[in-house]
């Protein structure tokens, strides 16, 4: 594929976030949206009036026309739909998690291997522009707390707020870290759906760092803030409004401590992300989040998820 060729984009899924998806691939310069596949069918003909393109009536046609593909259906569907576009020749990006389960995310990462597809995974924070300056700044994180606060959206309930929210942070925190988890911690509670709706998770890892990760999708506002402590600096971010401050030891005593804005270069992530993805696609390149940490990311969520059931079915026991 040459520089000067359109990367044929498509998207399955056009809910609350696949229109975004479409929207932006509608207007990315070296792009041609091809077309969307969508269940609903009020749904399909807003977004297709929306974005100039046609509704596809198969995964598997809108595969045959297209290079690359978003897939941003319920997670529970990912596999089932990401495995026929695989086969069908398309790069995939699928929205995090990756999936629900190891043995679907084994069905995926075999099929993009047999097909050789590029294999993005929906992390979105990794392409927000804190995050760029987090991997700059950070080199021994001792300690991490992160908050993910929402109010509560019916959208994602198929999961629990560990594989909807908290696995954001758990791909943030095993990117800085860079160690394997030793122990995990964890306590959820179940609100409003079936699933856990509140969790918070300490993370132990092998070199020593301690993350502690809290998560809630029935707040009565949002948040998206991670703190990190490192040897002479702590680092305040948010996620959401793209800020945030350092402290540094600036002297050989506590009382030279130097407070700094974080310079951020605002973008939309969604944006930012699918640029890169595109740009993987045209290069043959490994994206930033390939199927490894989306894999490691989704290993952890299930193991804190399974922790979580486990003890509220002791509790039930009692």
């Amino acid at each position: 594929m040459s520089n000067s060729e359109n990367i044929r984009c498509g998207v399955v899924g056009v809910g609350y976030l696949g229109q975004h998806h479409a929207r932006i691939y509608s207007a990315l310069p070296g792009v041609s949206l091809v077309g969307i596949f969508e269940v609903d069918d009020a749904r399909a003909a807003e977004i297709c009036a929306k974005c100039q393109c046609p509704r596809f009536h198969s995964i598997e046609e809108l595969g045959r026309a297209c290079d690359a593909v978003s897939v941003v259906v319920p997670t529970d569907k990912h596999a089932q739909v990401a495995v026929p576009l695989l086969e069908a020749g398309c790069h995939l990006l699928i929205e995090k998690p990756l999936c629900t389960s190891l043995e679907e995310a084994g069905k995926i990462l075999t099929a993009a291997n047999v097909a050789k597809r590029i294999v993005q995974v929906g992390h979105i924070e990794h392409y927000n522009p804190v995050m760029r300056f987090l991997e700059s700044a950070v080199n021994d994180p001792r300690y991490l707390t992160a908050d993910r606060l929402a109010p509560f959206n019916p959208r994602g309930t198929e999961v629990g707020v560990v594989l909807d929210l908290m696995i954001h942070d758990i791909g943030i925190v095993l990117q800085l870290v860079k160690a394997p988890v030793e122990r995990i911690d964890a306590v959820g509670v179940n609100i409003i759906s079936p699933h856990e709706d509140i969790a918070n998770a300490r993370l132990t890892f092998a070199n020593g760092a301690v993350a502690n990760l809290n998560t809630s999708r029935v707040s009565s506002k949002k948040v998206r803030e991670l703190r990190v402590f490192q040897p002479g600096a702590y680092l305040s971010l948010d996620f959401m409004n793209q800020s945030g401050h350092l402290l540094r030891m600036d002297g050989d005593t506590i009382f030279d401590i130097k407070r700094e804005e974080i310079p951020v270069e605002k973008g939309e992530p969604l944006a930012l992300e699918l640029a890169s993805f595109v740009q993987c696609v045209r290069d043959h390149a490994a994206p930033k989040v390939g199927t490894e940490l989306g894999k490691s990311a989704l290993e952890v969520a299930i193991r804190i998820t399974d922790l979580i059931r486990q003890q509220n079915a002791r509790k039930q026991t009692l």
